[in-house]
């Protein structure tokens, strides 16, 4: 009799427990102690010294999360990375129903222990559904006491799993509601900055930042095409990094910036560090991980843009629930960039309306009254007596008739508009490398900063061109290089010039004459040319001038 009671009292004892477990894991919100909480009602539940819950990575193969319960973070330091999904752990993930093992190292699944892990021998396995869909498995080992894990064991732990894929799908919900209001507060402070008549860098600045700060990304950068090149130069770069990735001439078939550009359409990458698809050089996402590029805008223009995130390595790869969003936020880029070339198109006509005004002024008033002048002092230099008098009146004349010429000069100059159909000095250096790439077996790395568009004037940008193609032609026939890098720059004071290799140097006795050339245009705009030799070895050219002719 007695022990029909305290078979009675230990079955509500263990209701008790698992409704206290189903309403301790219900309460949680955040996904992540959600997750925990389940882990630690399970140990609880089954009496098991080790507990874990892994959780599926989109491919339905590995495991993306795993949390633990019994071992130590110093433990954890000792044995290694998270397991992925081997052994009895893939077991489950393969066959998703309960596993009840006495001696893992029994069932031939299994795929052994990394060394320094505490030895585990009994092992519970349930999976963990949510809307039909395996979201992942417990996985419990060590029952205290040497005792096995039973059927009641499975019983209550696969209560216990109900009960959690209701709380993860609760917390899911919670946390996507939560990040939707996060996207609807940064879309209004972008709407507000549009309006506010922020410029363009400004406003593309913003989205980067707060596309960053919502994904949880250590990168964010922004991009946009050079014109009549195929390339795409990094306009805005903020986070882990971001002086490496700032300035950048990227291509479109080997940066995923490019391929989603190309393809008008997001591309994701897990690891953007080790990514066949892109170009090692030069290196920019050491300690990043998961990536995604998204187009800005893709109507019947075609992109105008690309926005790129970068999460540090191991961090969750990005699904197709965060992409979403980004699309649409990146549409907001588009819009940014579309109010800026409208606002920049009026105050351009502006210019000329008000150009147009002041030459009509000076053709209408000035030039009329000074002819009239003119004719006026011309006939009075008839009745002068005076031979001096009448020679400074007949110089009065013509300098009165030079006048009107510099007049209608000025006028014509007002008259057209600078720089129509001209290629920036970006877009025209873009060229120059990527000529230059066939003949050096190698695309070189470009970057580029500063207003070389507006703050370099024509006759600067006219020398700078032919210098950086003299400077990729000396390293292809001369310096035996594998590797490359251009940087060009002007901080609105002066325009800098870099060209780097690794290759054999400048050797004694050799050849000057290209050289002597780059120094000789450098020092008739008031600049120098200087060779130096990096740590690294190679050579680094350095050609500077003044942003204005001197």
């Amino acid at each position: 009799m007695c022990g029909c009671l305290d078979a009675a009292r230990g079955t509500r004892d263990r209701v008790h427990s698992l409704l206290e477990a189903v309403l301790s894991v219900g309460r949680e919100l955040d996904l992540e102690q959600a997750l925990r909480s389940i882990v630690e009602a399970a140990a609880a539940l089954v009496d098991a010294e080790y507990a874990a819950l892994g959780v599926i990575g989109p491919d339905g193969r590995r495991l993306s999360a795993f949390h633990t319960v019994g071992v130590s973070e110093e433990q954890i330091a000792v044995i290694g990375p998270y397991p992925e999904g081997h052994g009895i752990l893939g077991e489950l993930i393969r066959h998703p129903e309960p596993l009840r093992l006495a001696k893992i190292s029994e069932h031939p699944a299994s795929y052994g222990f990394p060394a320094h892990h505490p030895p585990m021998n009994t092992f519970l396995g349930v999976p963990i559904r949510v809307r039909d869909q395996v979201f992942g498995n417990l996985y419990l080992t060590e029952k205290r006491g040497g005792a096995q894990f039973d059927e009641e064991d499975v019983s209550v732990t696969l209560t216990l799993a109900v009960a959690a894929g209701v709380a993860i799908d609760n917390a899911r919900l919670y946390e996507e509601s939560r990040l939707r209001e996060r996207w609807l507060r940064a879309n209004a402070e972008i709407t507000h900055s549009l309006m506010s008549g922020s410029d363009r860098t400004e406003v593309l600045a913003l989205i980067a930042e707060r596309a960053g700060e919502i994904t949880g990304s250590a990168l964010a950068a922004v991009a946009l095409p050079l014109q009549n090149t195929g390339s795409l130069a990094v306009e805005i770069a903020v986070g882990m990094d971001a002086e490496v990735h700032r300035g950048l001439v990227l291509p479109m078939d080997k940066s995923l910036m490019g391929l989603a550009f190309s393809g008008a359409a997001p591309v994701t990458s897990a690891d953007v560090a080790r990514d066949a698809r892109i170009s090692l050089e030069p290196p920019r996402f050491g300690g990043l991980g998961p990536a995604v590029a998204v187009p800005i805008g893709t109507g019947d223009a075609g992109p105008r843009g690309v926005v790129l995130l970068a999460r540090k390595a191991g961090q969750p790869v990005f699904s197709a629930r965060e992409t979403e969003p980004l699309k649409a936020f990146a549409g907001q880029a588009a819009i940014a960039m579309e109010l800026a070339e409208r606002r920049q198109d009026a105050e351009e006509v502006a210019v000329l309306k008000d150009r147009d005004r002041i030459a009509r002024d000076l053709h209408d008033l000035a030039i009329q009254r000074l002819f009239a002048t003119g004719m006026t002092l011309q006939s009075t230099g008839r009745f002068i007596e005076h031979e001096e008098a009448a020679e400074r009146v007949a110089r009065a004349v013509d300098d009165l008739d030079e006048t009107i010429k510099i007049i209608r000069s000025t006028i014509f100059g007002l008259r057209t508009r600078d720089g129509v159909g001209e290629a920036g000095l970006r877009a025209r250096a873009v060229r120059v490398v990527g000529e230059a790439a066939p003949v050096l077996g190698f695309a070189p790395g470009v970057r580029m900063e500063g207003l070389l568009d507006t703050d370099v004037p024509r006759e600067i940008a006219d020398h700078v061109v032919p210098v950086l193609s003299e400077a990729l032609t000396n390293i292809a026939r001369h310096a035996h290089a594998d590797r490359a890098d251009v940087l060009l720059a002007t901080d609105g004071r002066e325009v800098r010039l870099s060209v780097t290799d690794n290759g054999v140097g400048i050797t004694a006795g050799g050849r000057r004459s290209g050289l002597r050339n780059m120094a000789e245009r450098a020092e008739q705009l008031g600049g120098r040319l200087e060779l130096e030799k990096p740590e690294t070895g190679g050579t680094r050219l350095v050609w500077r001038v003044p942003a204005r002719k001197v």
